[in-house]
């Protein structure tokens, strides 16, 4: 219902690039340039200056955009309240969930929500954790999961679950027959860990600050950006490592990775992320229940 060129102008204006903006709404650069071009006829005003490749919003741009915040929470409060007085619950949900949660939580949780809820539409984007927290406060996606520590105090966060995180050595590994191990015993071996902006490696970071331990002295060999690259480098015998313990139980039936506790033990929160708005739609009020309620059965 909303005008589709004050929606693509809003994008814009919030991400300040063309270009995201086109990603976010799935056009392409030049149908969102000619949106924001046919408003700013209708105003007849510029609405972006555009210089050394940066776009900035002009004084007419800054109230518009303003003012576009106001519609469009009006528009959804209105959506949200038919719906209720209707009892409908229905629309589209963008969730946005860290390489970890989306690989080993999701699908589940997900699958047991759309048999419940069939007309409420389900869109996933995955990045790591800082990623997620960034599309929360660009308002790309309605709701995050994460893995790690979110510090924008502007943010909800809700914690669902608490994950062990474990030690992760192949079978014929010095270390492979023992039960634990301690960070300070770890730092000795060449180490595989997550890349910048993950939830895990924030994590394990902020255990050896808490532990007294230089960060810089983890032997670290390489960099990966998923649990399974790393699950395989250390099979492969590339080095050791730090997982969900979630995220080993098949390797650990096969028998081609063999587990170690931290001592003392390393765990790390799953929350939900979203924006303090005044007002959610009905399924997203859904979502968060039965997400609630599946984190419970797992405790």
């Amino acid at each position: 219902m909303a005008d589709r060129r004050l929606q693509v102008f809003h994008t814009v204006a919030k991400l300040l690039s063309f270009t995201k903006a086109a990603e976010t709404l799935h056009m392409t650069q030049p149908a969102v340039t000619f949106q924001v071009r046919q408003l700013e006829e209708h105003f007849n005003t510029r609405l972006f200056d555009r210089t050394h490749n940066r776009v900035t919003l002009t004084e007419a741009g800054r109230r518009c955009y303003e003012y576009a915040e106001q519609i469009f929470e009006l528009y959804a409060e209105m959506e949200n309240f038919v719906k209720e007085l209707t009892s409908d619950v229905s629309g589209t949900l963008t969730l946005g969930a860290s390489t970890t949660v989306a690989e080993y939580m999701l699908p589940s949780l997900l699958s047991g929500f759309t048999k419940k809820f069939p007309e409420i539409q389900l869109r996933l984007k995955v990045s790591n954790t800082e990623g997620i927290v960034s599309m929360i406060e660009n308002s790309m996606i309605d709701l995050g999961i994460v893995e790690g520590p979110v510090t924008n105090k502007n943010l909800l966060v809700e914690v669902c679950r608490v994950d062990q995180l474990v030690v992760i050595v192949p079978p014929g590994h010095e270390l492979a027959k023992r039960a634990s191990i301690s960070m300070e015993e770890l730092m000795h071996f060449p180490f595989i860990g997550r890349e910048e902006g993950s939830g895990t490696r924030d994590v394990i970071m902020g255990h050896m600050t808490k532990m007294g331990l230089d960060r810089n002295n983890l032997n670290i060999c390489m960099e990966l950006g998923s649990p399974e690259s790393i699950k395989g480098a250390v099979e492969a015998g590339m080095g050791v490592s730090i997982v969900s313990g979630a995220t080993i139980e098949k390797e650990l039936k096969l028998k081609v990775l063999n587990k170690l506790d931290l001592e003392p033990q390393l765990e790390r929160e799953f929350s939900f992320v979203r924006q303090r708005q005044k007002f959610r739609l009905r399924a997203m009020d859904e979502l968060l229940d039965y997400a609630r309620g599946y984190c419970d059965s797992k405790k």
